[in-house]
């Protein structure tokens, strides 16, 4: 991925930031998901950047090493939220257009609901609302089936020896054949630092004690794929009633869950048209 490392300072934290693209484009805040790093952007960014765009892709808290607190807490989404908006403004970007992948997204909705002079606008890929996913997980069995992995993950200590057993089987195994192999080796890599595995599981494990998040109504444009083992078409279809803006939903045939590394044209393409809409 080519552009500048940067680290950026918050408070005692220190975040690993991709920069690329022009100095003076319009900031574009890109957030990963799990179990990724902002590598998984790569594909992305060139289009993006062409575009005259300036793209930040974070290494989010937990899997920069430099910000890796060890308490649970520190990864409660309304703190997630928080720590974004203030790394924007420690990078001296006021506002920007936000998009955000899996968890990111989580993260990417919440920062568009409580800080929302913050976001110009919101690209959601894969993981709706939290709202929506809320619901579709209490009532219906399709979407509990799909999200029962996470019972491992709320278990510390023992997720992390199942997933990184055997050189990181059951880890590797979650990219299917959708992420190249370079990448899933850098990711691996990260996540076999000390701690780096339990602090990306916190997210996970901070979940029960989550604030619900607000309907948002920046423009927002939700981009799902049909073949995401993750995510539902229920949880996907109930995002719209927590949208109050302007709101696209694009949906992805054939793709898996991993949308930034096997779809990056169409994906940076609803990035661009949403951009472009304000």
């Amino acid at each position: 991925m080519a552009g500048e490392l940067l680290r950026v300072d918050v408070g005692d934290l220190t975040f690993d930031v991709r920069a690329d693209g022009p100095g003076d484009g319009r900031p574009v805040v890109l957030l990963h998901g799990f179990p990724e790093t902002s590598a998984s952007w790569a594909a992305v960014t060139p289009r993006l950047t062409e575009a005259g765009l300036r793209t930040y892709a974070v290494d989010q808290l937990g899997y920069s090493p430099g910000a890796r607190p060890l308490d649970v807490d520190s990864y409660a989404l309304t703190n997630l939220a928080q720590v974004t908006a203030d790394l924007m403004t420690a990078m001296d970007v006021p506002v920007a257009d936000v998009v955000g992948h899996d968890w990111g997204a989580n993260v990417a909705w919440a920062l568009a609901a409580w800080h929302e002079d913050r976001v110009r606008s919101l690209t959601a890929v894969s993981v709706p609302h939290p709202a929506a996913f809320t619901a579709a997980f209490r009532s219906d069995p399709e979407q509990q089936e799909r999200s029962s992995y996470i019972r491992l993950f709320w278990q510390e200590g023992k997720a992390e020896e199942v997933l990184l057993a055997d050189d990181a089987r059951r880890l590797r195994r979650m990219y299917g054949d959708a992420v190249d192999p370079e990448a899933v080796e850098e990711y691996v890599a990260v996540l076999s630092a000390p701690g780096a595995l339990t602090a990306a599981l916190n997210w996970y494990r901070a979940m029960s004690s989550a604030t619900p998040v607000d309907d948002v109504t920046v423009p927002t444009t939700y981009v799902w794929s049909d073949a995401d083992v993750a995510i539902g078409r229920a949880a996907a279809e109930g995002c719209a009633e927590h949208v109050a803006g302007d709101y696209r939903f694009v949906e992805l045939a054939g793709v898996s869950h991993w949308i930034p590394e096997q779809a990056p044209d169409r994906l940076a393409t609803a990035i661009l048209d949403r951009v472009a809409s304000t």
